[in-house]
């Protein structure tokens, strides 16, 4: 097993007050490991979306701390959680959150932006993103002119161009028929194979569970159960072609 990327020790939420006082973590432990991809299942309500703030440092925990390669980020003021996520998250979302008068290589290029990273250098790394997750051919292409997976590889593309140390995707399939969504898993699961990265996927599908490393259970704010795939690798994770091999799209 990899060294540990991320992990959620002791972690519980209390969101609202008063009436509207909602516990909706309970003393959660979670680790994600090097070279997985992880999956978070559950029903609506149990804590996924919560949790997976979290993990993001988009939400500080009630209690309890989140580690990133073996640094604690308890008591970290606004200023650093946010640069601990510029420097080590990637987000992918179930909306894909383009931005419509951007071209491909803009979108993706808007990550590093973000990071101060301009110029030539900017653009080489955005275009090498895009031929990662198989879209060389569509750098120059606005997200109306690209179908629902297109644009959601663009997303993945945006997510890993700084070449994050976690990759968190709350629902990235659930947009998209079956056969888009099993190329998506597909590229999530080609980019958990790097040691130096893990991957996390909040779904409550479980036909993806055989893309997965391993897979926990949430149910009314706790984790209740893991479950370890059937051998060391995601049985769909083939390697991506490089740069232009990929053109097939199949919506």
């Amino acid at each position: 097993m990899n060294d540990p990327i991320l992990e959620a020790k002791n972690v519980s939420s209390v969101l609202g007050s008063g009436a509207g006082r909602v516990q909706a973590l309970k003393d959660v432990n979670l680790t994600l490991h090097g070279g997985e991809l992880t999956m978070l299942m559950g029903p609506s309500g149990s804590g996924k979306t919560t949790l997976l703030s979290i993990l993001g440092f988009m939400l500080t925990p009630t209690s309890g701390s989140v580690c990133i390669r073996g640094q604690s980020t308890e008591n970290g003021d606004a200023e650093t959680l946010a640069r601990v996520r510029r420097e080590h998250i990637g987000l992918i979302f179930q909306s894909y959150h383009l931005f419509p008068t951007l071209t491909a290589a803009e979108n993706v290029q808007v990550a590093l932006d973000v990071r101060g990273e301009a110029g030539s250098k900017a653009r080489t790394r955005s275009h090498d993103a895009l031929a990662q997750v198989g879209l060389s051919h569509k750098i120059n292409s606005y997200p109306r002119e690209m179908s629902g997976g297109e644009q959601q590889r663009v997303a993945i593309a945006r997510a890993i161009v700084s070449t994050p140390s976690v990759i968190l995707a709350d629902e990235p399939t659930a947009a998209l028929d079956s056969g888009n969504g099993h190329a998506i898993m597909d590229v999530l699961a080609a980019i958990a194979k790097d040691p130096s990265r893990s991957v996390l996927v909040v779904t409550h599908d479980s036909r993806l569970t055989s893309f997965s490393s391993r897979i926990h259970s949430i149910e009314d704010g706790r984790i209740v159960g893991e479950q370890p795939a059937a051998g060391s690798c995601p049985v769909h994770a083939t390697p991506l072609p490089p740069n232009d091999a990929v053109r097939a799209e199949t919506g």
